[in-house]
């Protein structure tokens, strides 16, 4: 892999990050303060907040997206 693949692969990680930011930063803007399907445990001052289906999406859009880059470059 050239230099010049390896800083366009680091420009398109920043732009997705930036993006997925960007929509967690909005999120409670506009009144989703939880994802369904997440699981939540609180004990006192103690809170446990895991968001399953939140990253089953991210999991299975990272998978399609990286699988089209793959299959662009060959």
């Amino acid at each position: 892999m050239a230099l010049g693949d390896v800083g366009r692969l680091l420009l398109i990680a920043g732009a997705v990050i930036l993006v997925i930011g960007g929509v967690l930063v909005l999120l409670p803007r506009l009144g989703v303060t939880q994802v369904p399907g997440s699981i939540s445990v609180s004990n006192g001052s103690f809170t446990f907040f895991f968001p399953v289906l939140f990253c089953v999406v991210v999991s299975v859009v990272l998978t399609v997206v990286i699988n089209l880059i793959v299959r662009l470059r060959h």
